[in-house]
């Protein structure tokens, strides 16, 4: 029977928006988690607050301008008028929303934690399938590496991640692990169980020697 392996990546924070500030020397604005609803007749303008890391300045990114209001379900409607953070997290994190209002954002400013379970050599040896699949639950983009994420969650150097993409180990939906590969959420990555066992029993044994 084949068994699957959670991987989940959790953003603690939505990324900042390179902006300059006009009231102070900063250039960073954090997403406040709010929004605002201006309604005029029958239309609706509707934007995300951010404000200024430093001086707390607001800066109000358009999501939705001059659009009809029975156009909004009403389902996203209170999500907004009850500033939901949920929602207000999808919007920070869209690049739609960026692309629209041509707006920059500093992903390396997201901060995560990837939560996993350990698997040991043994464990790994008991195992009858040949390929030890890993599948990865990040429901926010902000371009982390495959790679990162491989390394954290096997506990392997660089050095050996390297030997398992040169021996063509390691797929990601039956595709070659590039280098340069970055997560989405639901990628199935695929390892080769023998050469896995192999680099990890290296690594301990180095571990051994340097201790």
């Amino acid at each position: 029977m084949s068994i699957e392996y959670i991987w989940e990546v959790k953003a603690k924070n939505t990324p900042l928006l390179k902006k300059k500030c006009s009231h102070c020397d900063s250039e960073r604005f954090h997403c406040s988690d709010k929004f605002r609803l201006n309604a005029q007749k029958k239309n609706i303008d509707i934007w995300l607050i951010y404000r200024c890391v430093k001086c707390n300045n607001r800066y109000n990114m358009t999501l939705f301008s001059k659009i009809r209001t029975e156009s909004i379900s009403k389902e996203l409607f209170n999500k907004l008028s009850e500033n939901d953070a949920g929602l207000a997290w999808e919007y920070a994190f869209s690049h739609e929303m960026r692309r629209r209002n041509n707006a920059e954002v500093d992903l390396d400013s997201v901060e995560y934690e990837i939560r996993y379970d350990e698997i040991s050599v043994e464990e790994l040896m008991h195992t009858d399938n040949e390929m030890i699949t890993f599948k990865i639950n990040c429901p926010f983009d902000f371009n982390l590496k495959m790679s990162t994420v491989i390394r954290s969650c096997l506990q392997i150097s660089s050095s050996k991640l390297n030997q398992l993409i040169e021996s063509e180990s390691i797929f990601v939906h039956d595709r070659l692990l590039q280098k340069k590969h970055k997560i989405k959420n639901g990628d199935l990555i695929r390892i080769n169980k023998e050469k896995l066992i192999h680099v990890r029993l290296n690594e301990n044994n180095i571990s051994n020697l340097v201790k």
